[in-house]
């Protein structure tokens, strides 16, 4: 027998492209784990990529994870690989999605997120490998994989439900032994509350990631029920659809509403037009016996949140359970009955090219009316829960969250002008976004994965990425299209999920979570894993070089013992750090017991902007309390060194500042001040800094005689506040929907500096209208304290008088009238 046919192994794998044994020890072992990742990772917060500390933990150990996965992959592949499809190709071309991010680091605006960000693409790359040669020619593996990833998304939904209905101590109960840990007994924001009320997020914290998810898994539990062949299967999915309804309205997610129908679009020109027709009456089935019980499961879910009450838990899971019997009943007796007699009306013309669309487009025109309708004021929307009802009705494209994503679309492409070609690195958004930003909003998300991987890896990066989701769908659609009946249904599961998670992304930032995205890259494997289109040349190449066939999983065995390495130590740093947090947190630790621990995180991690900014707090603690001069040098030194690698981590810089001042360094910090001011142009502290330092050695010039200096320094401190009064009349152009994000006004300390300028310069009306911005506060306010007695002085300085003023002032302290005094009689 010749030994390219059939020879064994001692892994029990053939060599052939067959489908591989399914008694292999490796193939269990690699379902298995990846299994049971699926069920950990969701409840790690999804694995969101934060990029802080407190994210970053259960990351690492999912880098863990998949350098475990690709080392069993790398074995599997010496007995399994080969290059004989064009998909086999696409296996390769993956790794191009990790490069362009390791190329992006030479441009990275944080060392620490670019890095964080390689390492997070090549859990992409094991995930779509798993997904492709587990599933590859292997029924089995198809099977195995398709039924984890639906069952842990269930566990998902129920998780939310429970929280939703109150019962949230007892659903971390079932989860608290490997779910991420919590302060309290319940799982942290998996019910937030915003200005809309409460609003359901289950294991994401977020509500509108949840919505993008629900979006898929109601499509996929459809799907399901429309395609299963056994009642019971049938059931079993047609139970699930109520339930995700009721938690997708709870989100108070408007993005979810409106991408609704446009994954729906993607979904059915897939299905021959009965089973579109049995999709349709089942999504509109679900949905009417889902308003049943809506506006009762939604504001038990709202008075839940504030207090909870057994019965009104009780009351919640009757109504929920029974109706989703209901459902799953008439869908069981939809697919046995109605089926057949939908399918026989609908095979006279499913062979026309344009039965798949006939259906869709009058979905289209239906939905469009039906859109048209609700969003009129014509009173539909009457029969949903207020809080839904307001937000449905508020969609349009004025209101606040659309302008607010617009801003963040305009601000990276802004950014993205500035590194066109291969980015800012993982993470630029988040460590440059204030640098680019319209106004003064907080968003480490640009809130579209599009142009955040854009503003990343640029040009370069996004066309590979684009090149290589173009081959995977045109692979895909084209073995779809040759394939029958059967065949199909087998994988569009994986497409639903795929392009659920693709469409919503491109409104939100559902790709932050690591496990949204492994669960992506999974689903893409699989999709291609049927492919029959041969690279002839290449296969040949490879089958007469015995040695050529192993370079591949020779490659992938090299990076995942790398990964393993780094990811080890990375979870480590992490460990040491959270000990060291918990140590100062105590307060009955020494500084070198709190500082053993952090030394091993950064040991490991030496620039890590968190380690570091903690670290050199200790010391400057230190150093305050010792004066001793090591402990400074020290920390300026880790300090300095940081910020090379992060120079946009403000926190960092904000710190080097403050070491200047506190040296006595005063032109320095002014000078990293103003340099700052075009990194950070709507950080009010800088301003308040760059004005204030500006004062100061203004006031040391006239002491020494210095007029040309002082006028300078005052001159530069009055241009500052001219920088700071134009962003201010930016605000003011904004659209009355849009909020500016943090306020951005003049602080007591800025008009304190400002006032005396003009006090010194004998504008005395112009002083007193600058103090007179910050004497409304307290007077146990210093800053406040100051302004109230410059005021008072610039008043007597143009002979007036605030009298009630002057009296609170000297209630609190009689010495206060001297100190008036020698403001007014200084010699000027």
């Amino acid at each position: 027998m010749s030994p390219q046919k059939s020879y064994s192994y001692s892994a029990g794998l053939k060599n052939s492209s067959d489908s591989p044994d399914k008694s292999s020890i490796l193939f269990w072992i690699l379902a298995c784990i990846t299994t049971i990742f699926l069920v950990w990772a969701p409840f790690q917060r999804a694995l969101f990529n934060g990029n802080n500390f407190d994210f970053e933990g259960p990351i690492y150990s999912s880098f863990v994870w998949a350098a475990v996965i690709f080392i069993l992959v790398g074995i599997y592949l010496y007995f399994q690989w080969k290059m004989e499809v064009v998909a086999d190709l696409a296996a390769i071309l993956i790794w191009f999605l990790p490069l362009a991010y390791l190329i992006s680091t030479i441009s990275a605006a944080s060392s620490k997120y670019a890095t964080n960000m390689v390492y997070i693409q090549i859990i992409y790359v094991a995930f779509f490998t798993i997904g492709y040669y587990l599933t590859k020619n292997n029924n089995l593996g198809l099977t195995l994989l398709k039924n984890a990833t639906v069952t842990t998304s269930y566990l998902i939904l129920w998780f939310g439900i429970l929280n939703w209905l109150g019962n949230k101590e007892f659903a971390y109960s079932l989860v608290k032994w490997f779910a991420a840990p919590m302060q309290d007994n319940y799982y942290l924001h998996a019910v937030m509350s915003d200005s809309n009320g409460p609003r359901l997020t289950s294991v994401f914290q977020y509500a509108n990631t949840y919505a993008g998810f629900l979006t898929a898994l109601l499509f996929i539990a459809i799907y399901l029920v429309v395609t299963s062949k056994k009642w019971i299967v049938t059931g079993v999915h047609s139970f699930m659809v109520i339930p995700i309804i009721i938690s997708f309205f709870v989100t108070l997610s408007r993005g979810g509403f409106v991408i609704l129908p446009f994954v729906l679009l993607t979904i059915l020109p897939f299905l021959k037009a009965g089973r579109q027709l049995l999709f349709l009456i089942h999504l509109i089935l679900s949905f009417a016996l889902s308003f049943i019980i809506l506006n009762k499961i939604t504001t038990i879910g709202v008075e839940q949140f504030n207090t909870f009450t057994p019965s009104l838990a009780s009351s919640g899971w009757t109504s929920l359970l029974f109706v989703s019997l209901i459902y799953a009943v008439l869908a069981v007796l939809l697919q046995k009955f109605g089926e057949p007699a939908i399918s026989k009306i609908c095979s006279q013309f499913e062979n026309k090219a344009w039965s798949r669309f006939s259906i869709p487009a009058a979905a289209v025109i239906i939905g469009a009316l039906s859109a048209g309708l609700l969003l009129s004021g014509s009173g539909i929307t009457k029969v949903l829960p207020e809080n839904i009802r307001t937000r449905v009705e508020n969609i349009n494209f004025q209101q606040h969250s659309v302008l607010e994503r617009g801003t963040f679309y305009k601000d990276a492409l802004k950014l993205f002008s500035d590194y066109p070609v291969i980015g800012a690195g993982g993470g630029a958004w988040a460590a440059m976004y204030e640098k680019y930003q319209n106004n003064p909003y907080t968003s480490r998300q640009a809130h579209n994965f599009y142009l955040q991987y854009l503003t990343e890896v640029g040009i370069l990066g996004f066309a590979i990425f684009a090149a290589i989701l173009i081959l995977i769908f045109y692979i895909f659609i084209r073995n779809y299209m040759r394939q029958d009946e059967d065949e199909r249904s087998q994988r569009l599961v994986f497409y639903i999920l795929a392009v659920s998670l693709l469409i919503h992304s491109a409104l939100d930032f559902d790709l932050s979570y690591v496990y949204l995205g492994f669960i992506l890259y999974l689903c893409l494997g699989v999709l291609i894993s049927c492919d029959k289109l041969m690279l002839k040349k290449s296969a040949a190449v490879l089958q007469r070089g015995g040695s050529v066939r192993w370079i591949y999983p020779s490659f992938i065995l090299l990076i995942s013992l790398v990964l393993f390495f780094n990811a080890v130590q990375l979870v480590s740093a992490n460990r040491e750090f959270k000990n060291a947090k918990a140590l100062a947190t105590s307060g009955q630790s020494s500084l070198g017991e709190i500082l053993a621990p952090l030394n091993q995180a950064l040991t490991i991690d030496p620039t890590h902007p968190d380690y570091v900014y903690t670290k050199v707090g200790l010391l400057l603690q230190a150093y305050n309390q010792t004066k001793d001069e090591k402990y400074f040098a020290e920390a300026d030194t880790l300090l300095q060194q940081a910020r090379q690698k992060e120079p946009y981590n403000y926190l960092l810089t904000e710190r080097q500042i403050y070491n200047y001042i506190t040296k006595e360094k005063t032109q320095e910090a002014l000078e990293l001040a103003n340099m700052e001011l075009n990194n950070f142009p709507w950080k009010v502290e800088l301003y308040e800094l760059s004005i204030s330092l500006n004062t100061d050695l203004g006031h040391k010039a006239r002491e020494a005689g210095n007029v040309e200096q002082q006028n300078q320094h005052w001159d530069a401190a009055l241009a500052t506040l001219k920088q700071f009064e134009e962003k201010q009349k930016h605000l003011a152009t904004l659209p009355k929907e849009q909020g500016q994000g943090n306020p951005f006004n003049i602080t007591p300390r800025m008009t304190l500096a400002l006032g005396q300028i003009y006090f010194f310069r004998d504008n005395f009306a112009d002083a007193e209208n600058m103090f007179r911005n910050s004497i409304g506060g307290s007077l146990d306010d210093a800053a406040v304290l100051q302004n109230v007695r410059w005021y008072l002085a610039a008043m007597q300085k143009q002979g007036k008088s605030d009298q009630a003023l002057m009296d609170k002032l000297l209630a609190k302290d009689p010495t206060e009238k001297q100190k008036i005094e020698s403001l007014v009689n200084a010699n000027l």
